[in-house]
């Protein structure tokens, strides 16, 4: 009796399934791909050098016509950057360091709740990521900013709720949404095999959890948890649609205050530009590093 063949050993197989290859996650949910991170350092140099270009001789044509010249509007500019960076844009980054901190603490319950085997606590937590997470951020922001009182009460303690507060709790529902799909495609990427051994030596679910599954899916969190962070601090600027100051909003009442002239346009906005590329293109490139460094090595 002649041996079997068998596919992928004593012969070519004719898919790819006969062939054992390395373990990869891709688990639903994972953002393994970090878009927002590397469509930013992936843009080549030459895109920002032409960027620049444009910034500053485009408005040579504009202002031509006109007696307000390109040294008036960088006068201007300079004179209302103080104001713009402290009053401003530390508000933007405020806003999105606590959006960050309270989505993560409620996006870590959220995910570990999603995988549950108890159906009461699963369910519930699915809808709730799924409907934050597939909801315009504008119309959240809309409907915190709208529904929270101005201040509360408390024990004939009034506390004021300011703007920008309310814009925390608004940014942290999204970010609380994929945070926590962020923690259940981590947990689930995890070999099976690490469960059963877990459970071989008589480990509850939680000890399995706590010391043996989240301590090896920490490092697999940490890209998509700084490439969201990035794209949180970018998306701030929509606070200033409901009024919140911050840098938008304050650099068009700057504009204002220098009557409205429409030379101010570039050099302030494209000031807020050059920040908030100044300080998402280091975590952007930080991020892709972090991914590599921690990336499952087989």
């Amino acid at each position: 009796m002649s041996m079997r063949s068998i596919p992928g050993i004593h012969s070519h197989g004719k898919t790819d399934l006969p062939v054992l290859k390395p373990f990869n996650a891709r688990a639903a949910g994972e953002a393994d791909d970090l878009l927002f991170s590397r469509w930013l350092v992936s843009i080549p140099g030459y895109v920002w050098f032409m960027a620049i270009i444009g910034l500053v001789v485009g408005p040579q044509f504009a202002w031509a016509a006109t007696s307000y010249t390109y040294s008036d509007a960088l006068e201007a500019l300079v004179k209302w950057m103080p104001f713009i960076v402290k009053s401003g844009f530390l508000f933007n980054v405020l806003i999105s360091f606590f959006a960050m901190l309270i989505g993560t603490f409620l996006g870590v319950i959220l995910g570990l709740m999603q995988i549950s085997p108890n159906r009461f606590i699963k369910v519930p937590a699915q809808i709730i990521t799924q409907t934050f997470r597939n909801s315009p951020w504008l119309v959240l922001l809309f409907i915190v900013l709208l529904a929270l009182p101005f201040e509360m009460t408390i024990a004939g303690v009034t506390i004021r709720i300011p703007d920008w507060m309310k814009a925390v709790f608004g940014l942290c529902l999204p970010i609380m949404a994929n945070i926590a799909e962020i923690v259940r495609g981590a947990v689930q990427s995890v070999p099976s095999g690490q469960w059963e051994a877990s459970e071989s030596l008589a480990f509850t679910r939680q000890q399995t959890l706590w010391q043996i599954i989240l301590p090896q899916c920490f490092r697999r969190m940490i890209p998509p948890w700084m490439n969201w962070y990035a794209i949180l601090t970018m998306a701030t600027p929509l606070c200033s649609l409901l009024g919140v100051e911050e840098i938008i909003t304050l650099s068009r009442q700057a504009i204002e205050a220098e009557n409205n002239r429409p030379e101010l346009l570039v050099p302030f906005y494209g000031f807020a530009l050059l920040i908030f590329f100044a300080y998402c293109y280091p975590i952007a490139r930080a991020t892709l590093a972090l991914e590599r460094r921690f990336a499952v090595k087989l």
